[in-house]
């Protein structure tokens, strides 16, 4: 397919490894063989991001399932709305976030007094990171959290102990603990399961452009397979190591071993935890503002999309 024929995607992400797949589709040319050009800009946080989505500035995101549900609800940003925000494909490892804290904070009471950085206030990991606060024995007033950006923003605050504590997923969990940092506590001590990452639409925009989405998530799926390939993987540790700025041959290959664990990795086949969704809607309703009744599981996420870039209809 000439270049001519390709249809353009606007794609905005948060920059971090767990864009993998992204980099992958474009290097070894699964976006182009699709017929699709992919536009990446990355966001400085949920706020950019989701104002950008709404402005009809990118077509697709990459962003947390919270964001698409908040975004939605009116719980987002001030005046920051996509009411037909729809979760379109799972992007994401399925193991849960881990709360890293200062190495002198080995307890939930030693974060008593301290702030704790967050992407943003009201949507995201914070409300993850509330509910364990609370389940730890803290209330809100025991705590500060403080918007800081996205998670290469917190990484690098945390690395200056700026902040007493964050969540992260791998493998910036494993970097902080290499460099004397604590893993407090799992997510996972608070949520059996969880709906992280997730591509995103508007769902007039993805309607109207169906077989342009279908072929961006075929171009995925294909990634997320040559990524699982084992004859592969010195390809991929030297894509990440070329694409992240401190992606060292180590960093690569504990991002590796975590991200593309058959188990706990990337789901392959790119399919939504309709638990993990369902989980979040209940921690927005217990911490999300304003309070607003929310709709069940499917209306925030749409498989057929999925289902035809997988072939099964």
């Amino acid at each position: 397919m000439t270049g001519a024929d390709r249809r353009v995607v606007k794609l905005i992400v948060f920059p971090g490894g767990f864009n993998w797949p992204v980099w992958v589709a474009e290097d070894q040319g699964f976006f182009a063989r699709r017929g699709v050009a992919v536009e990446v800009m990355t966001t400085p946080g949920s706020v950019f991001q989701w104002s950008t989505l709404a402005e009809g500035r990118a077509d697709l995101a990459i962003t947390l399932m919270d964001n698409v549900v908040a975004y939605r609800e009116g719980q987002g940003a001030r005046g920051v709305l996509v009411d037909d925000a729809i979760a379109l494909m799972a992007v994401d490892t399925r193991a849960m976030p881990t709360l890293m804290t200062t190495p002198d904070i080995e307890t939930y009471d030693g974060l008593r007094g301290k702030t704790l950085a967050v992407d943003a206030l009201l949507t995201g990991n914070a409300l993850v990171l509330r509910g364990m606060l609370a389940r730890g024995g803290l209330t809100s007033a025991d705590y500060v959290l403080e918007q800081a950006g996205g998670v290469t923003q917190r990484y690098e605050a945390m690395t200056r102990h700026a902040y007493a504590g964050s969540l992260f997923n791998a493998p910036l969990d494993a970097q902080l603990k290499a460099m004397g940092f604590h893993a407090l506590d799992s997510a996972s001590s608070l949520l059996r399961r969880f709906q992280g990452h997730v591509v995103t639409s508007r769902q007039a925009w993805a309607e109207a452009h169906r077989d342009v989405v279908v072929d961006f998530l075929r171009a995925l799926l294909d990634a997320l397979a040559w990524l699982y390939a084992p004859a592969n993987r010195a390809a991929a540790l030297a894509l990440y190591a070329a694409r992240l700025e401190r992606g060292t041959a180590d960093a690569a290959a504990t991002a590796y071993a975590v991200l593309f664990d058959p188990v706990s990795g990337f789901p392959a086949s790119g399919d939504i935890d309709v638990e993990g969704v369902a989980n979040v809607l209940r921690l927005r309703e217990t911490y999300g503002e304003p309070r607003t009744t929310l709709r069940q599981p499917a209306a925030y996420y749409d498989l057929t999309f999925l289902a035809q870039a997988a072939g099964h209809a």
